[in-house]
């Protein structure tokens, strides 16, 4: 059996759908399992991440985790789990602590690569999913405000990312290595606006903010530690997202979608 933690959330969900859609014996743990809307033949058990000690794994041969939960990962291998598939993010190669993102990124991989257990790491760039955020902009009006306006990121589709996590699990492949997924093109916040406008058929516009405006758009939601994390990223310069590579064909043996195919599923959303 596959347990995927994180099962509703933007990731997690994917990969539940991705190994239910072939049969799998897939299972979703989440903190409610009353409230959990799942596909056909992926059952939810109730389980808290915060309470490794609390955390059922038996018949559980392999686990997709989140980052960001100490514990976990040795409690499964501990369990008697065989692989863990550990989300983390590009950053984590700079293994640079001081950056409140890339540190609890490290935290995670050092768990899973200490745990016993085999493992493999997915490190994916920035998530098309992220457009989303412009939502609470669009619902006043069709400008966009975007922080790092010259910043490319090769947009990954999450729906791609869960179609590696679900290959690797269900082959119980790629031990002790770490994959790099991305989408087929960097595209700057503009780009991605402009594409944005073709399938809702909205004038949307985009206007990039000066760092000062960003910092303050930022704090207005972010703790200050992940606003100066996002900066050592983007303005700094720490990490390029913009490296388009090979991951999800070489994994999935499909190509991975575009941004449009993304924004063109969640076109409703931004209308």
């Amino acid at each position: 059996m596959i347990l995927v933690t994180g099962a509703t959330g933007n990731v997690g969900a994917e990969v539940v759908q991705a190994l239910a859609s072939t049969g799998d014996a897939v299972t979703a743990m989440v903190r409610d399992p009353a409230k959990a809307v799942l596909p056909g033949g992926a059952h939810a058990i109730e389980g808290d991440l915060t309470a490794p000690q609390t955390l059922n794994f038996d018949g559980v041969r392999a686990v997709f985790l989140l980052p960001g939960y100490p514990g976990v990962a040795q409690a499964a291998a501990k369990a008697g789990v065989q692989h863990i598939v550990q989300l983390s993010g590009l950053s984590a190669a700079t293994r640079d602590t001081s950056n409140a993102v890339t540190r609890y990124m490290v935290a995670a991989e050092d768990e899973v690569t200490d745990s016993g257990a085999a493992w493999t790491i997915l490190r994916p760039c920035a998530f098309a999913s992220n457009a989303l955020r412009w939502l609470p902009q669009l619902r006043d009006g069709d400008e966009i405000r975007a922080p790092f306006p010259t910043v490319r990121t090769a947009a990954l589709d999450p729906h791609d990312l869960g179609a590696v996590a679900a290959t690797v699990l269900r082959a119980d492949s790629h031990h002790g290595e770490i994959l790099w997924p991305t989408g087929p093109v960097a595209l700057t916040p503009a780009e991605q606006v402009a594409i944005l406008a073709e399938v809702t058929g909205r004038a949307l516009t985009c206007r990039g903010l000066t760092d000062d405006e960003a910092r303050a758009q930022l704090l207005e939601t972010t703790p200050v530690e992940y606003v100066d994390a996002f900066f050592d990223f983007y303005v700094a310069g720490v990490i390029d997202e913009s490296v388009v590579r090979p991951t999800v064909e070489q994994v999935t043996g499909r190509p991975p979608q575009p941004f449009a195919m993304w924004a063109a599923r969640h076109a409703d959303a931004f209308r």
